[in-house]
């Protein structure tokens, strides 16, 4: 039996690093991070339509897709991309960089809501309803821990919040609760579905990708100092 203590395991477990967009890919482990990378997104996605056809509340920034797709002629999917790439712009004042993961977040999470939406019926029965919202909460966890740990850049949305937070000096918790607030609320005067969902949603989510966060980080080779400051 190993003598090993929790305390020794859990300091053996990878750490997630903050590297440019080049220095992401320099850092090693392609074969294992991309195909993490891509099977969190499209999860996502999947994550998402599940509480839509849960019908029992969205995730915030979901809110705000469901309000705006009642005035636009486009699907939930395409209002993922398109407003995933608005919140990009607002990237430029607050000097962030995106990486290879933060454009692949843009793209694969609306083509793959509306792919699983295209497959998915909602139910009648409210035990199953409310099955897919639990399963979509916890399936969004894992995919979260699975793209944030493959560490090859933030989301569009995650990025917009740190970078708040860094020019701003307020703390993350504080950006990112008033971010969803305004999120929910410009969602909900545009028609958008708030619900028990929601709730659960924002109780949950963060504990649950803390959770599985450790164990699907990869450890990634941190370039030297001179060659990560040529990535920023």
């Amino acid at each position: 039996m190993s003598s090993t203590t929790p305390c020794d395991v859990t300091a053996t477990r990878p750490a997630l690093t903050d590297l440019g967009p080049v220095a992401q890919l320099r850092a090693g482990r392609l074969a294992r991070r991309l195909p993490q990378l891509y099977v969190g997104l499209f999860l996502y996605g999947v994550s998402l339509a599940m509480m839509v056809r849960g019908a029992l509340g969205l995730a915030p920034w979901d809110v705000l897709h469901s309000g705006f797709i009642r005035h636009v002629p486009m699907t939930l999917g395409q209002a993922v991309v398109l407003l995933s790439f608005v919140v990009l712009v607002l990237w430029i004042p607050l000097r962030e960089m995106p990486g290879l993961g933060t454009i692949s977040n843009a793209l694969v999470v609306g083509f793959s809501a509306d792919l699983t939406l295209a497959v998915l019926d909602r139910p009648d029965a409210i035990a199953a309803r409310i099955a897919l919202m639990i399963g979509g909460v916890a399936l969004c966890g894992l995919a979260s821990a699975l793209y944030i740990g493959a560490q090859l850049g933030r989301g569009p949305r995650d990025g917009l919040m740190t970078g708040l937070s860094r020019r701003t000096g307020l703390s993350l918790r504080l950006v990112r609760t008033g971010l969803e607030v305004a999120v929910v609320v410009i969602g909900l005067l545009l028609g958008g579905v708030l619900g028990l969902g929601t709730v659960v949603y924002a109780l949950a989510i963060g504990p649950l990708t803390q959770l599985m966060l450790p164990w699907l980080t990869v450890d990634v080779t941190v370039p030297d100092q001179a060659a990560e400051s040529e990535t920023r």
